[in-house]
């Protein structure tokens, strides 16, 4: 029988207010005998000695406090920090942190929840979505995005960062929200906005590594360990000596998210960057309390996994020796598709290219099940046949697959309209959950660069090498700490009222509607597909069927204009979506509306078209 913790974990870390002006302090500083905590409040400050347990957990109650003061913790008179679990640093990371009021006018008690089965995720970056970059700036769009059909929006890190300009990938401060963002009652007011819409609300969290400016981590506790090196430095201490109070940092981190924030899901960052050899790994713990949060408080709270392992013990349940953890992105989709359709075959692209490639992805999921990868080296990934559709999360395109190219060029820079249609189509009728880079939906042209805003001129120097060291090869890279390469990156939303661009929006909307309309789309099973391949045209065709309805969904890869006999048995078939029609932005006119079948379909299909047809009643 197990005996590892119950998962039933109260907040305690950080200033927690306990009533109305009464607020309690912990921190974790076993490096000191003593701390104190430094108070500034009406431009008084005052000084507390703090009470210390056997295990150098340092608390204190303080009455007659304010949201909106601020404070520090003193290691000496002259050596004082912020607080590793502050929620709001307003003068940035190495300012004094701020207390929170945490009362918000809440209105989502009653909101209509979507599922993990029924998320359709837009991916955003705060910082560049809008031209002011902040939470507030996002709300006016959710009446676009929800017209669109997107079911939740996943936000990239907004835990604080050094500077203004970042990814937010080297956040040193998890609790805190972002103060160029707009803070804690931004994000509040962004989530709160959300759920009115009917749009569930995505955080992107970072458990493998913190930032290194701002970064006071290791003077209060060993919170890394030199076991294990990242490509950020020493690894995050969760399998060495106190390593329990590392992961109740984390773990309270993301309950926090859940709590204080109404956040309906995490997305957790770089998994296969996260040394662990304990019996009990932290992600199964971690796993553990946000089920046992979603179970008490009759609220979902998904995690949803990145890592390029191709590992299945991160979905698996614990009782077949996996972790628990809710779905995952899936990077071989990607890869199998952009590589099929751009030819490249650079970096990690050249495992990839072959159509059976893509094939694999769509039936299993994992292309990478075992076999030798040329790019590794060695084999990769084990198989994904048996984790259920539902359980991954598909994409044409992303921050990471734009963001780390030389010129953060999109497929828009790539592919011709045609082309971006059937990535399009790909990726949204598929089997999988889909997510969508902000702005692809309008094929928007401006580049996603990697940026930085630190202050450390050796910090900027190291960033600077590195990333001209890992494009060497290619070019000169923008700046990652220029003004312009961060300004680049702002979308250009009034790209959305011209023709091509609108064209490419509405034929989004029109897939994102089939997918949500037709019982055999939102039934995410991988069993009841059939696919096959036409080697000669280039031509793949997949039967999908749910009770009554059937679908056959044909994509076209080559650039030429091919017929294509389909055998397909059927009675009366009504095409209910044709990627080559004017309307659309397509040559039109050479696929009937509708096909009586006995034995087979003809079809002549111009360029890089996707078809959809239909045997139900009951077309939409």
């Amino acid at each position: 029988m197990e005996t590892h913790m119950k998962p039933n974990l109260n907040l305690t870390l950080g200033a927690l207010p306990l009533s109305e002006d009464n607020y309690h302090f912990q921190v974790w500083a076993p490096y000191h005998p003593t701390l104190a905590l430094e108070i500034t409040q009406n431009a008084k400050s005052h000084y507390y000695p703090m009470q210390r347990d056997p295990h150098g957990v340092f608390s204190i109650q303080v009455p007659k406090l304010s949201p909106g003061a601020l404070y520090h913790y003193c290691f000496s008179e002259n050596q004082k920090r912020p607080d590793p679990a502050s929620r709001y640093q307003p003068q940035g990371v190495s300012g004094p942190s701020c207390l929170v009021n945490a009362d918000f006018p809440w209105t989502d008690s009653h909101w209509s929840r979507p599922t993990l089965d029924q998320y359709i995720i837009y991916e955003l970056h705060v910082g560049t979505y809008t031209p002011e970059g902040t939470f507030s700036a996002i709300i006016p769009h959710l009446d676009s995005l929800h017209e669109l059909g997107i079911t939740a929006i996943e936000l990239m890190p907004v835990a604080q960062f050094s500077g203004y300009n970042n990814w937010g990938y080297d956040g040193v401060f998890p609790f805190a929200v972002q103060n160029s963002y707009g803070g804690p009652d931004g994000l509040r007011e962004l989530v709160n906005a959300c759920h009115e819409k009917n749009i569930a609300v995505i955080l992107d969290v970072v458990y493998n590594h913190l930032g290194p400016e701002g970064n006071y981590f290791n003077e209060f506790a060993p919170y890394f360990t030199d076991h294990y090196r990242t490509p950020w430095g020493s690894a995050l201490n969760f399998d060495t000596a106190h390593n329990h109070h590392v992961r109740r940092y984390f773990i309270e981190n993301a309950l926090h998210w859940f709590s204080e924030y109404h956040i309906d899901a995490l997305r957790l960052d770089a998994l296969h960057a996260i040394y662990d050899a304990s019996a009990y790994p932290f992600l199964r713990e971690l796993a553990d309390h946000s089920h046992a949060f979603a179970k008490k408080n009759k609220k979902p709270s998904y995690l949803i996994a990145e890592s390029d392992l191709n590992d299945t013990r991160l979905l698996l349940p614990a009782k077949k020796g996996g972790y628990g953890l809710d779905a995952q992105w899936n990077d071989d989709f990607h890869h199998a598709l952009h590589s099929l359709l751009t030819k490249e075959q650079h970096s990690y692209y050249q495992d990839f290219g072959d159509i059976a490639d893509f094939i694999k992805a769509y039936r299993e999921g994992f292309v990478y099940s075992g076999q030798y990868s040329n790019y590794r080296q060695k084999p990769h990934g084990i198989s994904s046949k048996k984790i259920p559709a539902s359980r991954l999360v598909v994409f044409a395109q992303n921050h990471d697959q734009i963001g780390n190219r030389l010129h953060g060029d999109r497929l828009a820079q790539n592919l011709t309209p045609e082309q971006l249609r059937l990535a399009a189509g790909l990726m949204i009728l598929s089997p999988y959950i889909p997510l969508l880079f902000m702005g692809e939906e309008y094929a928007e042209t401006a580049p996603f660069y990697f940026f930085t805003n630190f202050k450390d001129e050796k910090l900027i120097h190291a960033v600077r090498e590195g990333r001209a060291r890992e494009f060497s090869w290619q070019g000169e890279i923008p700046d990652p700490q220029s003004l312009k390469t961060f300004l680049a990156a702002k979308l250009h939303h009034d790209l959305k009222q011209q023709k091509a661009n609108q064209q490419i929006l509405q034929f989004y909307q029109r897939l994102i509607q089939l997918r949500k309309s037709h019982p055999v789309l939102t039934s995410l099973n991988k069993e009841e597909l059939k696919i096959h391949f036409d080697k000669h045209s280039e031509v793949i065709w997949i039967e999908r069927q749910h009770v009554h309805e059937k679908l056959i969904i044909v994509f076209h890869f080559n650039a030429q204009l091919t017929t294509v006999n389909l055998p397909v048995k059927g009675l009366h078939w009504e095409k209910i979506l044709d990627s080559t029609e004017s309307i659309w932005g397509g040559t039109g006119n050479h696929i009937p509306k509708s096909i009586a079948a006995s034995e087979f379909f003809s079809l002549s299909l111009p360029a890089f078209a996707l078809v959809v047809f239909s045997n139900s009643t009951q077309n939409t």
